[in-house]
C-alpha cells in the first residue's frame, strides 16, 4: 500500500487543527493544516487594505505571495513571504479575512496544487472544509469533526482568553454561527461532509477522547485497507 491520506474535515472551531496535529504527531504523519494558508492569504489581503468582498483585488495580489508550512521540534510554522506569521494569522479579523478569501476562486486554485502534492510525499494528515470533497477526494480515510455550535464557541471563548483577547461568549457565539454560514453557502467548494466521511461529533468529548476517536477512525480503516489487499 502507498502513502496514507487522511482528511479531516468540519467547522470552524471544532478542534480540527488541535486534533489533527495531535494524532499526526502520534501517527508519525505529516500533518498540513490548510486553514493556516487561508488565513495567510487573509492577512496578506487585511495588511495590503484590500476589502474582504474584492475578488479580483484578492486574485490581483497571489503572484505576490509564497505560503509555506516549515517545522520546527514538532510545531507548524505557517511563513508568507518568508516571514513567520504563526501567531499573527491566529485573531478574529484574520478568520473573517481568511474566511472571504477562501471563497474565491483564484484563493482556491492557487492552494490546491500546493496541498495536493504535500500528499503524494509522505502520509499525511490535512484537516480543512473541503479536503474530503475537493482537496484529496480520494483520501482513503476521511472524518467529519463537528461539535455544537455552542460548544465550539465556548471553546474558541476560553482559547481567545487565554491569548489576552478582550471577546465575549456572545460576540464569539455570533462569529462562529456567522462562519458556520459564510462556509455553508458559498459557491465554491461549500462546508460538506463527504458522502464516505466518518462522522464525529466531540461535543461531549475532552481533547484526549477526541485524539483517540480519530486515532480509532483511522486505524480501523487502515486495517480493512490492508484486508482489501
Amino acid at each position: 500500500m502507498g502513502y496514507i491520506s487522511v482528511a479531516i474535515d468540519g467547522p470552524s472551531g471544532a478542534g480540527k487543527s488541535t486534533v489533527a496535529r495531535a494524532a499526526a504527531m502520534r501517527l508519525g504523519y505529516v500533518y498540513v493544516d490548510t486553514g493556516a494558508m487561508y488565513r495567510a492569504i487573509g492577512l496578506a489581503v487585511c495588511r495590503r487594505g484590500i476589502d474582504g468582498e474584492d475578488a479580483a483585488g484578492i486574485a490581483a495580489v497571489l503572484p505576490e505571495l509564497t505560503i509555506q508550512l516549515a517545522y520546527e521540534n514538532g510545531t507548524q510554522h505557517v511563513l508568507l513571504c518568508g516571514e513567520d506569521v504563526s501567531d499573527a494569522i491566529r485573531t478574529p479579523e484574520i478568520a473573517y479575512y481568511a474566511s472571504k478569501v477562501s471563497a474565491v476562486p483564484a484563493v482556491r486554485q492557487f492552494l490546491l496544487e500546493t496541498q495536493r502534492s504535500m500528499a503524494k510525499s509522505g502520509n499525511i494528515l490535512m484537516d480543512g472544509r473541503d479536503i474530503g470533497t475537493v482537496i484529496l477526494p480520494d483520501a482513503p480515510v476521511k472524518i467529519f469533526l463537528t461539535a455544537s455550535a455552542e460548544t465550539r464557541a465556548e471553546r474558541r471563548y476560553l482559547e481567545l482568553r487565554e491569548k489576552g483577547q478582550q471577546v465575549t461568549r456572545e460576540r464569539v457565539l455570533h462569529d462562529v454561527v456567522e462562519r458556520d454560514r459564510q462556509d455553508m453557502t458559498r459557491a465554491v467548494a461549500p462546508l460538506r461532509q463527504a458522502a464516505d466521511a466518518v462522522l464525529l461529533d466531540t461535543s461531549d468529548m475532552t481533547l484526549e477522547q477526541s485524539i483517540q476517536a480519530v486515532l480509532q477512525i483511522i486505524e480501523k480503516k487502515i486495517e480493512d485497507l490492508n484486508h482489501e489487499s
